[in-house]
């Protein structure tokens, strides 16, 4: 049987990843930042500490033949620059010691989950594209594009291969940020000034996520490239309100405020950045991924939306 490490094991995608892993035949074995007990799913569990340039990976990797790295130092809007080298040494050192660590250890694949963001922060005339010059603008994005690069070096001059994934935004059950803060408008009933928004941005819902990970576990085709992935649906921000109303059966209002006025409005409140991910566009092209690796995505956008719904309303 397969064995697989999954780091991030208990994070919003990792939790998900292991049960639909265990399913799928193979092994799963945690990496934990500490104890913790775990879902029968999960086979065994290795406490390894903090995730960084220093992480003794020795007997995590013991036995194992594919590692997924999911863990990350995540994007917080506002961070302090203080925390700027935090991202590095996760991100980016951290990374860098994992995949040399798996390659001395004989691991035969190392699936990374990057971002979106290694490419930039918004998209005017095409989506992104793997191929496309990286443009980071944030130290997450930074750190991200740094630890692809390091992977890259390391897998050049070894057996082990690798595979990076660029992901969008991710929704699902356990979802915040802006995604949560939708639901939570579209639940309450309050208007929305989105309606005269006319972006397009790309998602991906942790079912499909989770379905591209395991699919490019042992595909040779995938080997030593980076693919995108997404739901393959754009959806403008009113629209995806407008969906998230069907699913819950509220009505959704949405109010025609001129995008400068919101950019005006988001600058002078103090949250440009947050304004900048309702109104702008950030899309990515799966083309090149569907028709190389034989894959598409299996859940429907009004489905991983309408199971993310579920979820919400459950929890309250």
């Amino acid at each position: 049987m397969t064995r697989v490490l999954v780091t991030g094991a208990t994070g919003f995608v990792g939790r998900i990843l292991c049960e639909k892993l265990s399913q799928g035949g193979y092994n799963v074995r945690a990496a934990l930042r500490a104890d913790r007990s775990m879902p029968s799913w999960v086979a065994d569990k290795v406490v390894v500490g903090d995730i960084d340039e220093d992480t003794d990976w020795g007997e995590a990797l013991t036995g194992v033949n594919i590692v997924v790295h999911l863990a990350a130092r995540a994007h917080v809007i506002h961070d302090r620059a203080a925390n700027s080298e935090l991202y590095f040494a996760t991100n980016a050192g951290g990374t860098r010691r994992l995949a040399e660590a798996c390659a001395a250890a004989g691991v035969h694949r190392f699936v990374y989950l990057s971002s979106v963001k290694v490419n930039g922060e918004a998209t005017v005339d095409r989506p992104y594209a793997a191929s496309d010059e990286p443009r980071p603008e944030d130290d997450y994005g930074k750190s991200k594009w740094l630890a692809e690069e390091h992977l890259t070096q390391i897998v050049a001059c070894t057996s082990m291969s690798a595979v990076i994934v660029r992901s969008p935004l991710v929704y699902g059950p356990r979802v915040r940020a802006n995604f949560l803060r939708l639901l939570q408008i579209v639940n309450k009933g309050w208007p929305l000034p989105l309606g005269a928004i006319h972006n397009r941005r790309s998602l991906v819902s942790i079912w499909n996520l989770c379905d591209f990970l395991i699919h490019v576990l042992q595909n040779p085709v995938a080997s030593n490239r980076t693919w995108m992935v997404s739901d393959g649906e754009d959806l403008s921000t009113p629209e995806l309100a407008q969906r998230i109303g069907r699913a819950m059966n509220r009505p959704v209002r949405l109010l025609p405020i001129p995008a400068y006025l919101l950019s005006l409005i988001g600058r002078l409140a103090g949250k440009k950045a947050e304004m900048a991910r309702l109104c702008g566009s950030l899309a990515v092209d799966i083309t090149p991924t569907c028709r190389a690796l034989g894959w598409s995505p299996p859940i429907t956008v009004d489905e991983s939306i309408a199971r993310t719904v579920s979820w919400y309303l459950s929890e309250r």
